[in-house]
């Protein structure tokens, strides 16, 4: 059994690659290397913020941990346990859930939302009626709906009440980690406020900690405890959110940050610019290099960067890291 300070979640040194074939014509086969030597750590009643560009990885990260994805390397730890080793995808799954990012194609438009509440329900084993309609109107009402609403189908709701119940279908189980997939991003603004601030509600009643995928640093910066910043397969950096916002240590976390549409905020760093370089034909040394104003020769230069301690729980993959901080 794990003890009161084993984490909830941990990635141990995970790699998720895809070898790729050389085309109609022949040609050397190369690998993707979407997620490569990744490690994280979940507390319960934590939310990690895991931020990025589209395609660096970070859907992939999540997938593995919802055991949708099979990892080339590593371990994926939950309460201690190593679930790919075991191969129980219903005992994960009592564990870990996802809200995905879009309410309209997330939902099953031909069952009502009573049906989309019960399924999951049925297939882990509860068979009892009155328990299965006491427990779908009772998260119905932790999220906000009523329980006649259940009988609809969900083109009957709006946006944000179809997240709603996307929410309430990854709780039904229980679960101690729910991955929020960019869970407010398809949402009109005024809807979003509503959302985060019921996330961050049900995480406090319900003991839950949230991985919240995300490449909005404004949602990242209101909801999270830690967070983790993934540049092409790998984290770059890791902190407080308080570290990160405050002092980030990478030039890619800084030109992110700077990026924040936020009149307020000190934008003294400079933006990112160029394309992420392809994933097939990674840079060497730092990968980050050939966008980056701080770069110099010695950044190009292999091996890859080892990550520089900038203070308690605070790092960066960055060989200039102190030297930029002076």
């Amino acid at each position: 059994m794990p003890d009161a300070t084993t984490p909830i979640l941990a990635v141990e040194d995970l790699a998720v690659h895809f070898p790729m074939g050389g085309g109609l014509f022949g040609g050397a086969r190369r690998t993707l290397k979407a997620v490569d030597g990744v490690d994280l750590v979940l507390e319960p009643g934590e939310c990690l913020g895991l931020v990025g560009e589209s395609g660096c990885g970070k859907s992939t990260l999540a997938l593995s941990i919802l055991g949708l994805q099979a990892p080339t390397r590593g371990r994926i730890l939950l309460d201690g346990q190593d679930v790919a080793a075991s191969h129980d995808r219903r005992a994960r799954a009592r564990i870990v859930q996802m809200v995905f990012q879009d309410p309209y194609s997330s939902l099953n438009p031909r069952q009502t939302v009573r049906r989309t509440l019960e399924e999951p329900l049925r297939l882990h084993g509860t068979t009892d009626k009155a328990e299965i309609e006491s427990r779908v109107a009772a998260i119905l009402a932790r999220v906000g709906l009523r329980p006649d609403q259940a009988e609809r189908y969900p083109h009957e709701f709006s946006g944000g009440q179809r997240q709603r119940i996307g929410i309430a279908r990854a709780l039904v189980l229980e679960p101690r980690v729910v991955v929020l997939d960019e869970p407010v991003s398809a949402l009109d603004v005024s809807i979003r406020a509503q959302i985060i601030n019921l996330l961050l509600d049900l995480k406090d009643q319900l003991g839950l900690a949230y991985v919240m995928i995300s490449h909005d640093l404004g949602v990242v910066e209101h909801m999270s405890d830690r967070v983790a910043v993934m540049y092409l397969g790998r984290i770059v950096e890791t902190g407080t959110w308080r570290d990160i916002f405050a002092a980030p240590g990478h030039p890619y976390t800084k030109a992110l940050i700077a990026a924040i549409p936020d009149p307020f905020r000190d934008g003294v760093h400079a933006r990112i610019t160029g394309e992420v370089p392809n994933p097939l034909d990674p840079p060497t040394g730092c990968a980050f290099h050939p966008r980056c104003p701080d770069a110099l020769p010695l950044c190009r230069e292999p091996p890859a960067i080892a990550f520089e301690p900038l203070g308690t729980g605070h790092a960066a993959r960055c060989r200039r890291v102190h030297e930029l901080a002076a």
